[in-house]
């Protein structure tokens, strides 16, 4: 009896010491959003912009990443994990710690509604309806593999963060076009941006801004210009409507889509874009080709 009293005794013990040293959070919250796992991670970036004392969001990966908010005299750290259940549809569930008083608030939280939990809830409910604001504001519709075009094209090259990309973009445009022009270079299609570097963990993008041209003699020589041939290859295709400054999302779907369909890809997309954000109007209307390589076989 007193064998089975000792174990029982353990038992208790060493549950309490879990719950209160070794358990990975504080409270958990347990929501489902109408996006995918990238949509949902580069959201959280956006929205952690918002806060007094913005740390970085921590990648870990588009549906496993963490992020540290500043409350009053607290350190908050928030876990996220998210599912996709379909391709518009995801489970989210966010571990928050508090690292200056978890075990208080572990010891507090099975019997009360702490503020704590009520000002965590408040957080993501507020996230939640900014997510759904966000995906308003743009769709993105896959249509397959598809070759990319082929054209010889004036570059300039750019390092920025991925949410910078369309600042990047708009600040070369007229830098661009009216060197070419000087020459009376004629243009050959709508501009275009070919991902070089994607590097998610450290927030950073390069990539070259181009403009498709018709090759003459009168190229003008400039440092910050770089004359390529781009050639056609196989790709994921996806349409995308919206503010080119999200039109990343649509590379995320590509990618959810390649792993649904066992395909493997270079994660350097090529987007072409049919709209002068400079001309104003309904973002939704306007239009983004986005291609990801399929990478090519070894055989």
């Amino acid at each position: 009896m007193r064998k089975i009293i000792s174990i029982i005794l353990a038992v208790v013990v060493g549950v309490i010491l879990w719950y209160l040293f070794l358990k990975p959070q504080d409270y958990q919250v347990n929501f489902k959003a109408k996006a995918i796992p990238g949509t949902i991670f580069e959201s959280v970036k956006a929205w952690n912009k918002g806060f007094d004392s913005a740390v970085p969001v921590d990648y870990i990966s588009p549906s496993h990443f963490k992020q540290t908010i500043l409350v009053n005299d607290s350190v908050h750290e928030y876990e996220w994990e998210i599912n996709p259940v379909h391709d518009s549809l995801s489970e989210v569930q966010v571990n928050i710690k508090d690292l200056d008083h978890s075990v208080d608030n572990r010891l507090a939280v099975p019997f009360s509604d702490t503020d704590f939990e009520k000002g965590s809830r408040k957080l993501l409910l507020d996230f939640n309806d900014f997510l759904n604001e966000h995906i308003k504001g743009f769709n993105v519709t896959i249509e397959g593999e598809e070759e990319t075009f082929s054209s010889f094209c004036a570059c300039v090259q750019l390092t920025t963060s991925p949410e910078d990309k369309a600042k990047g973009m708009m600040a070369n445009y007229n830098f661009l076009n009216a060197i070419l022009l000087e020459k009376q270079i004629k243009l050959n299609g709508p501009p275009f941006v070919e991902v070089l570097d994607w590097d998610l963990e450290n927030n950073s993008l390069t990539y070259n801004f181009c403009n498709p041209i018709i090759r003459s003699e009168r190229l003008p020589d400039h440092p910050d210009i770089e004359y390529k041939r781009i050639f056609g290859k196989n790709a994921i295709k996806a349409i995308y409507h919206g503010n080119y400054i999200t039109s990343d999302r649509a590379w995320y779907a590509i990618m959810d889509y390649a792993k649904e369909n066992n395909i493997l890809i270079e994660k350097k997309p090529i987007e072409v874009f049919y709209n002068n954000p400079n001309m104003g109007g309904n973002e939704l209307e306007w239009t983004t080709e986005v291609f990801m390589p399929i990478k090519e076989s070894d055989e």
